[in-house]
């Protein structure tokens, strides 16, 4: 019953997690409903930046009320906010409606995400982490991969209100399994007061770490907002073989190696990797620079090794360095730390879809490519200056979840 104890917990919030993306990402199929309402490119990209700004802003301040009150009840609120969002888009006839139904989704988000994300920390001991955010976020990947495909599918045949609506009941499905959840650790009291607290997160953001992951941020998400008209600029009609293979090499590598990110320590598994997206983005800048769409270069497999490079170093790079941030964070500010670690990244993705529209349209897309791959060789030898880090106690010999036992919690 010991054992059971923890596994259990541990696959349901990993389904939970799964349902609630499965619900959430169909949104990414908004944009269509945007130009179909007679919105504008502008209007779009203010939309659906909505979504990334709230996480922004919220998650910081959220992640110390979700130390205090308990993971549970943020894993509720998210699917909460999620579905009322999604009730809102089936009946919304203008934009500004719209863009009301991502700030709902962005706060759902932030406090899902914080609350689960936390919640799996607490689950787990030090020796397994690394595996486990992991195996968790696979879930999450899994999700992202197969809710464009299903979405495009009702939107094509029902249209965007029966997305919308099964989308609600996605998101409802992982509330209801939340629900089975029963929280880990005590609810505490507030420690600090605003101005100690800003002045502890300022601390928290200026860590090394920090730094690092608004470059892996910066590199994932410059490539998704600039991969489908780069492609296109090539001559490539399709884009799913790059998209599988980021997918597949993200999860393959936290499936089969992702127990590295404990028995050789974070570190190690940080620097390589920030160096191969950067090898990734250097693939693309050499397609920018030296091919066109008249070119007879095949430009597929070279997209597809880029998605192998880039997804294999997500696949590593994100729980190895969550694992890392929570490593060196006292119990009692897990949620705090991972709220700032998870609104570095986003401000990364953030700025490089900003600023590099503005250089690829001013310069084109090899110089662009060119430009990322510099700062991500930047990022890469910051990582070199990590704190050396060794694996925790018990990671060599702990095979698997299961060999926790339920008073390791947060050892």
């Amino acid at each position: 019953m010991r054992l059971r104890a923890l596994e259990q917990p541990f696959i349901r919030a990993t389904v939970t997690n799964f349902f609630f993306f499965l619900g959430l990402n169909g949104f990414v199929l908004l944009p269509l409903h945007i130009h179909r309402l007679g919105g504008t490119e502008v209007e779009i990209g203010i939309v659906m930046g909505l979504y990334s700004g709230v996480g922004i802003v919220c998650q910081p301040l959220l992640g110390p009320w979700v130390d205090v009150l308990g993971r549970r009840p943020f894993m509720l609120l998210g699917p909460v906010l999620v579905v009322v969002s999604a009730l809102l888009a089936s009946v919304a006839g203008n934009i500004g409606l719209l863009a009301v139904v991502r700030v709902l989704q962005g706060l759902g988000f932030s406090a899902f995400f914080l609350g689960s994300f936390s919640y799996v920390i607490d689950l787990v001991p030090p020796a397994r982490r690394g595996w486990a955010l992991g195996i968790y976020g696979v879930a999450g990947l899994m999700a992202t991969a197969i809710a464009p495909v299903l979405g495009e599918w009702i939107v094509r045949r029902l249209g965007f209100p029966a997305l919308s609506l099964v989308s609600a009941a996605l998101t409802a499905a992982a509330g209801v399994l939340a629900l089975n959840l029963r929280e880990l650790r005590p609810v505490g009291v507030l420690p600090i007061r605003g101005g100690e607290l800003f002045r502890g997160g300022l601390a928290d953001m200026l860590h090394l770490h920090m730094a690092v992951t608004v470059f892996f941020g910066l590199g994932s998400g410059t490539t998704f907002a600039f991969l489908p008209t780069f492609a296109d600029a090539l001559g490539v009609s399709t884009l799913s073989l790059f998209y599988t293979a980021y997918a597949g090499a993200a999860m393959g590598v936290r499936i089969f190696g992702g127990r590295l990110i404990d028995t050789l320590g974070r570190r190690a598994v940080i620097i390589p990797s920030m160096f191969v997206q950067a090898a990734a983005t250097a693939l693309m800048a050499s397609l920018g620079l030296f091919v066109s769409a008249a070119s007879v270069v095949p430009v597929v497999p070279f997209l597809f090794l880029a998605g192998l490079l880039a997804g294999g170093a997500h696949g590593f790079l994100y729980p190895g360095l969550a694992a890392l941030v929570v490593d060196r964070t006292p119990e009692a500010r897990r949620a705090t730390v991972v709220g700032i670690f998870s609104a570095m990244f986003l401000i990364g993705q953030t700025v490089g879809a900003f600023v590099f529209g503005y250089v690829a349209h001013a310069m084109g897309y090899g110089l662009m490519w060119t430009m990322l791959t510099f700062l991500l060789l930047i990022g890469s030898l910051l990582s070199a200056w990590l704190k050396p880090d060794r694996a925790p106690e018990g990671a060599r010999r702990a095979p698997d979840v299961r060999q926790a036992e339920p008073g390791q919690q947060g050892a």
